[in-house]
Order: C-alpha cells, then sequence, then structure tokens
C-alpha cells in the first residue's frame, strides 16, 4: 500500500480514485520529482481541487474521446515547480491546472474541443507545430468555486503568448 503523506501525515493511497478513472497518483506523478528526490504530496486542503479538476476537466474529455489518457502534469510542490522553472504563480501549484494530451487526438483539435465545451479559467495550446499533430499539449486550469473564471484561451509559441487558438 503506497500513502501520499504531507509534513509526515498520511493524506490517502495513491491508488484513491478521485473520479471514476483517475488517481491521486495520476495528479501527483513526477518523473523530475523522483529523480530528484522531491516529495510532490499536496496538502490536505488542496485534495479537493484535485477532484474538481478531474470531475470538471479530465472526466469529460475521457468521456467525449472514449480514450484512456494521464495528465503529463498535475499538481505541482512548490520545490518540484521551482526545479523545473515553473512559473511563480504557476496554478499547477494551486491544484488548479492540468496538463494533458490525449493519444491519436491533435493537441490544437482538444484544446478547441476543451474551448468550445468546458468551463474553465485559463486555456492554453502550448508548444504546438501546425503539421504535428501529436506535438504540443494543452494546459488547462480552474479556479476556486468562488472565483469567477476569466475563460481565457491563448496559445503559446516561440516563447511568447497568442491570444486565441493558433494552428
Amino acid at each position: 500500500m503506497v500513502l501520499a503523506k504531507f509534513k509526515g501525515r498520511i493524506l490517502m493511497q495513491l491508488s484513491e480514485k478521485l473520479s471514476p478513472h483517475f488517481t491521486l497518483r495520476e495528479l501527483i506523478r513526477s518523473d523530475t520529482a523522483a529523480r530528484k528526490g522531491i516529495d510532490n504530496s499536496p496538502p490536505p486542503e488542496l485534495v479537493p481541487k484535485l477532484k474538481r479538476l478531474c470531475v470538471e476537466v479530465l472526466e469529460p474529455i475521457r468521456t467525449h474521446y472514449n480514450v484512456p489518457f494521464s495528465p503529463n502534469s498535475g499538481y505541482r510542490s512548490k520545490a518540484l515547480n521551482d526545479a523545473i522553472g515553473g512559473s511563480a504563480r504557476s496554478q499547477h501549484c494551486l491544484a488548479e491546472a492540468v496538463d494533458i494530451e490525449v493519444i491519436g487526438i491533435s493537441n490544437y483539435e482538444l484544446a478547441n474541443w476543451i474551448r468550445r465545451n468546458l468551463a474553465f479559467d485559463q486555456l492554453i495550446l502550448e508548444c504546438y507545430q501546425p503539421g504535428d499533430p501529436a506535438s504540443g499539449w494543452v494546459h488547462v486550469s480552474i479556479k476556486d468555486n468562488d472565483q469567477a473564471y476569466r475563460g481565457k484561451v491563448l496559445t503559446y509559441s516561440d516563447k511568447k503568448y497568442h491570444d486565441g487558438l493558433i494552428a
């Protein structure tokens, strides 16, 4: 039995489902954290946010495409975020963001489907190269229940953010 711990306290089993198709392990898994010995367990108060990400973002995508997938990146501890050079304001550190790809689906198509069908705070098509449907990934974020979603849609390419989805 593998457990997630935060400051020595047992949080929950890593295999515990946050939603029908996604586990805590999938939302906190990081090759960088494993390689560098970084504890990427979230504080207990952030686990409900991870559940919301699963229910409001990941499950609708899983249902629509009927293709199993795991997030590339979900929750990031500050130590992990620093180790990968992430933004100091990263919503990943707040358990409000996931980076995803769905095998067999163009990341542009995935981002466009999310834009048309899901509520989100921010949607970013990152590092996508037209002509290479598998390039890049899609970043999706949500906010706390009491905060309004911005519905911001961006494409990140050539080290710049551009408004809208650009293929």
